[in-house]
């Protein structure tokens, strides 16, 4: 069913999503949480300790988003949404700018990291690992969103269609990345019969925005990508949409996940849960620069990992993937 904008709403998008994975032989996957963590509720998220000594109430929280651009750009992005946190939780807030999505997993988990925005393909991996608690993402303002993964190539290069990438080179952002790389790996193979290393030549850009450039320059003749992340690129300028030929679009997938760590204070972690839904997006800098998505993403809302995470999980299954902690 599609609503007012021609676009599918969340819950109808997933449930479509599902059944065409299903219709491949792929069954909802599960991401086993780390022996650290219990899940007593069955809801797939770790729970709070039991013990209240246990709770962490830090007076600074760490916040970061997942790193698919520049961090510092980001960093400035996001300074009104981290003031707004601080104002709304009574703490000082500071934005943590890191290089890598392993490195967001590995700072949460190690304690260093309070509040984040995981990308799709790395949140049941920071869930499994680091005790993270996703509860929001990122939706236009009737809850419909866009986030789809592209294969594109430039002018030019003699891919015309996705059977053209059998001896080519695809660039991948990286192997925690759902449009990046599971995505598009699982697709090329179940549905197109390429299989990586056999039927083309799989490399990694580390982001984006590397691979959407290394494209353009030619650097490579193709690659799997976010359209979101595209589309700001050509609204700012650093780059043209005539630069890219896509040949492939997906179906969409839920946008980055919110969420904080398992054991933070139940109080604390309830403003940073308030903090996000009464956001006042207008006339933001923030709210500018993810109104670049199709459609715009204007407001915060709430998620349950079990359900809407499904469909990254099930391709994660699908290519075999382990979450191994360590």
């Amino acid at each position: 069913m599609l609503d007012r904008t021609g676009r599918r709403p969340l819950g109808a998008a997933l449930l479509a999503l599902s059944a065409l994975l299903a219709g491949l032989g792929w069954a909802p996957g599960a991401a086993a949480l780390d022996s650290r963590y219990r899940d007593a509720d069955g809801d797939l998220v770790a729970d709070p300790p039991e013990d209240p000594a246990r709770w962490v109430d830090p007076p600074t929280l760490v916040f970061t988003y997942t790193p698919a651009e520049d961090p510092s750009l980001y960093a400035r992005i996001f300074a009104e949404l981290v003031d707004h946190l601080a104002r709304r939780t009574g703490r000082k807030v500071q934005f943590l700018q890191v290089q890598s999505n392993a490195a967001m997993v590995e700072a949460m988990r190690a304690g260093r990291l309070h509040v984040a925005g995981f990308n799709p393909g790395t949140t049941p991996l920071a869930v499994a690992c680091a005790g993270f608690v996703p509860f929001a993402m990122m939706a236009a303002r009737d809850g419909s969103f866009g986030y789809r993964m592209e294969i594109v190539t430039h002018p030019g290069s003699g891919i015309t269609k996705v059977e053209d990438l059998r001896g080519k080179t695809l660039a991948f952002t990286a192997e925690t990345s759902n449009s990046g790389y599971k995505a598009p790996s699982a697709i090329l193979r179940d549905r197109f019969g390429l299989v990586a290393g056999r039927d083309y030549t799989p490399v990694f850009s580390g982001k984006h925005d590397n691979s959407i450039l290394g494209v353009v320059h030619r650097d490579y003749p193709a690659a799997a990508i976010a359209d979101s992340i595209r589309n700001r690129m050509i609204a700012r300028n650093m780059i043209r949409a005539e630069d890219l030929v896509v040949i492939f679009r997906s179906d969409p997938f839920p946008t980055s996940a919110f969420g904080h760590a398992h054991d933070l204070h139940p109080e604390l972690a309830r403003r940073i849960g308030e903090a996000l839904f009464d956001f006042p997006w207008e006339g933001t800098e923030f709210a500018r620069e993810f109104a670049k998505h199709d459609p715009p993403l204007e407001r915060f809302v709430p998620i349950r990992f079990a359900e809407t995470y499904a469909i990254v999980r099930e391709i994660d299954r699908a290519l075999g993937v382990r979450y191994e902690c360590r």
